[in-house]
């Protein structure tokens, strides 16, 4: 969650001295709440602004406010358009109405709700199922609000047991270090900062398909290493990072030296995409079947089609969990063991998380997960075939090859054909513009393309590859399951139909659309900088915690 400041409002009024809410001190005040027919007939339509920054003293009609607040609220973007996100934004009428149900139920009132408490565990159980449980494990885990929580689970655990094995040999343990790509998503890099742990940002790069490099991680371990963080699904390319291979190489570390450095899966969204796609993770093993995956995250509000507000952190036994870790409640009447960083939590996702995984079931997760990736190769292969655009990503390849060819031999759909055809990876679609574009067109910055598909409502951000790489800048489109077939013909005749019109525009005329200046209100409000002005923050972006793409 972004830091906000405090705004005083005073400070604000005169910094917009020509704005007309200072003429407040000259309209008419009600000393009371009144009804009103409706709620533009209320003294809010005209005469007064809704309080802001300050609690009124008197209050005001809900109708007024439900209207004030849901006509400045039309100012967002649509969610079902917002393709820079991986969060979910549909749910069923069924499922909608089990969450507004059960709204009031609170995930910490454990005795108080048994039934609900019971489908958190069944959740555990289904999804350690799906990542690949061994027998003879017993697998543990707890939801949490999203894949953030769960990522500083897994790493304190990982750092716990590591502090706990140096105090057994009587071995420092003031020097602990974790290993992850500079790819890897903020909630990474977080974890070692909140949880006082160095971070080894390991570079990416082509050659590494912008994902963690094995060769670099056999660099940079030694005995103080609590964990590796490895990523199935890269959220700049949507690239799955490779996990046997990054295990096999701590394997013979180990045979070597003796010290056992354990992974952590980040599947925030891989989690719910691998084990339905034909393609899998590609062929190679990332999960519990590997021994050396001692933990895996995932956001049941991504590719598990839930909601804002809920993930899952499982480990593949008990053992791999300290005890002391745990915090056993004595609360409203009842017992129960929690691992969390919060109490309190809604409850209502976990049932809608239920809700798709028996009403769907594996056949429909795959339809829905197999569907995402066709689409998402269409449109790649769509945005290649104009020579225009160049893809970063690379899902809509056939399996092995990671590199563009010649834009007329792009070859469109079989009528039967799956993602085991292409290479395994989340349905990401990143794309630049291609070398000859912008040797014909050096005027027209990759910036206006989004600025002006955000005039047709689409929001696709452009932002710059991790460091080392970040003189290449991005649009990506995240294909979520409510991209249908008309949407994506729609974006693909916009996006093409946009790029025309930059071609055509006069150098003069696209100044107009380069991203400008943020509003009063939000520099006054946000710690931080805008596009124009980001040369002003305290460090470089390539020292900077930018990997926020989400």
């Amino acid at each position: 969650m972004s830091l906000a400041r405090h705004v005083d409002p005073e400070q604000l009024i005169h910094s917009l001295h020509d704005h007309p809410s200072k003429a407040q001190n000259h309209h008419v005040h009600t000393k009371s709440a009144v009804s009103s027919v409706t709620p533009y007939s209320s003294r809010y339509a005209s005469q007064q602004e809704l309080s802001k920054f300050k609690m009124p003293q008197e209050g005001a009609p809900a109708d007024a406010v439900h209207q004030m607040l849901k006509d400045e609220l039309d100012l967002d973007g649509h969610p079902n358009l917002n393709l820079a996100s991986f969060v979910g934004t549909y749910m069923e009428r069924e499922a909608e109405a089990l969450m507004m149900e059960n709204l009031a139920k609170n995930m910490s009132d454990a005795d108080e709700y048994p039934a609900m408490m019971a489908m958190h565990a069944r959740c555990v159980s289904i999804i350690a199922h799906l990542w690949g449980v061994q027998k003879g494990e017993t697998a543990v885990g707890s939801a949490t609000t999203g894949s953030s929580e769960a990522i500083h689970l897994g790493g304190l655990a990982m750092k716990r047991r590591w502090q706990e094995k140096r105090d057994k040999e009587g071995k420092d343990k003031s020097k602990p270090n974790i290993i992850m790509g500079s790819n890897a998503q903020v909630a990474l890099e977080k974890f070692a900062r909140y949880f006082e742990v160095e971070a080894r940002m390991l570079d990416v790069s082509e050659d590494s398909l912008f994902r963690l490099d094995p060769e670099l991680v056999k660099k940079n371990i030694d005995e103080n290493t609590i964990g590796v963080f490895v990523i199935m699904g890269s959220t700049y390319t949507g690239h799955y990072e490779p996990v046997e291979e990054i295990s096999k190489i701590l394997d013979e570390y180990e045979k070597k030296t003796g010290v056992d450095i354990p992974i952590h899966v980040d599947a925030a969204s891989g989690g719910f995409i691998a084990p339905f796609t034909y393609a899998h993770a590609g062929g190679p093993k990332w999960n519990f079947e590997l021994p050396r995956v001692k933990s895996i995250n995932t956001s049941g509000h991504k590719f598990g089609l839930v909601y804002a507000g809920v993930g899952w952190i499982i480990w593949r036994d008990e053992s791999y969990l300290p005890k002391h870790l745990i915090f056993e409640l004595h609360y409203l009447g009842g017992t129960e063991e929690s691992y969390t960083l919060n109490f309190s939590r809604p409850g209502a996702q976990i049932i809608a998380q239920y809700y798709n995984l028996i009403h769907l079931g594996f056949k429909g997760f795959r339809a829905i997960m197999e569907n995402c990736l066709a689409n998402a190769r269409l449109l790649s292969k769509s945005l290649e075939a104009t020579g225009w655009y160049t893809c970063v990503s690379d899902i809509h390849r056939p399996k092995g090859k990671h590199v563009m060819g010649d834009p007329k031999d792009v070859s469109f759909s079989k009528e039967i054909e799956s993602s085991a055809d292409y290479n395994a990876g989340l349905p990401v679609v990143a794309f630049r513009f291609s070398d000859e574009f912008k040797k014909d067109y050096p005027h027209i910055k990759q910036a206006t393309i989004s600025t002006l598909l955000r005039t047709k409502q689409y929001i696709i951000p452009n932002y710059p590859l991790p460091p080392k790489c970040d003189k290449t800048e991005i649009l990506r489109v995240v294909v979520r399951e409510s991209m249908s077939m008309d949407l994506l013909d729609r974006l693909i005749s916009d996006i093409i139909g946009t790029t025309e019109q930059v071609m055509s525009s006069d150098p003069m005329d696209l100044s107009a659309f380069q991203p400008g200046a943020t509003g009063v209100e939000k520099q006054m409000q946000s710690k931080g900088h805008d596009h124009q002005n980001k040369h002003k923050a305290q460090r470089p972006m390539n020292k900077g915690v930018h990997r926020s793409v989400c």
